[in-house]
């Protein structure tokens, strides 16, 4: 398989970085509310998407798709922000792993933290509880654009995730934000670097533009 050159780049900025050239284009790619079951998680991949609806009578599967999920791409899940009941456990996070799928992103909760910790297996979701959504919830149709803390996900788009939440890069302009991330990064390091060298903070942020590097630029 051909090394995908985005992700592997999205893969050296930080969400918070990868917000700030969000901010620049005027796209909304950060996933609000939605947060690693560890902050030691790191993420990136690209998004292999569904939906989940209340559960029928009789009720659908919640998870028969994870053999299905290429590796290296980041299951993403339209819970609806459901925090009643769980769409992710044990089971999906053991076959996940060992499968190499890059992580797991849900609008809604997830269960079993305890093995994902274990293992190092990313889960970034609203919440954890253990009330099952077997009888409760099922998956409605995948490969379509969902929502995910208010931003828009469509199959392919690379997801990126670490301690601070979760960032979603439309692929139609990755080359762009990752572009603007790359600036963003060098501004800030050369103020850093400016400022260990003695010069006051906020003339270093003067020189490097600090207060409009995440300004939208039309």
């Amino acid at each position: 398989m051909a090394e995908d050159v985005n992700v592997k780049r999205a893969a050296e900025y930080d969400t918070a970085t990868l917000s700030d050239a969000l901010d620049r284009l005027g796209i909304v790619g950060q996933c609000y509310k939605i947060a690693g079951r560890s902050d030691a998680f790191q993420m990136t991949g690209r998004a292999f998407t569904m939906i989940c609806g209340p559960a029928s009578t009789p009720p659908g599967t919640v998870g028969d798709y994870i053999d299905d999920v290429p590796a290296g791409e980041v299951v993403v899940i339209d819970n609806g922000g459901r925090e009643d009941a769980t769409i992710w456990g044990d089971i999906l996070t053991e076959i996940a792993h060992r499968r190499g799928i890059a992580g797991t992103v849900i609008d809604g909760v997830s269960r079993d933290v305890a093995l994902c910790r274990k293992l190092g297996y990313p889960v970034f979701s609203r919440g954890h509880w253990m009330r099952t959504g077997k009888d409760r919830v099922q998956v409605e149709e995948m490969g379509r654009p969902v929502n995910i803390g208010g931003a828009r996900v469509a199959p392919g788009d690379i997801m990126r995730g670490d301690a601070d939440g979760v960032i979603v890069i439309p692929r139609s302009h990755e080359n762009r934000i990752l572009d603007i991330a790359a600036e963003i990064a060098a501004a800030e390091d050369s103020i850093r670097e400016a400022a260990r060298s003695g010069m006051r903070l906020d003339e270093a942020r003067r020189q490097h533009r600090y207060h409009s590097l995440q300004t939208r630029k039309d």
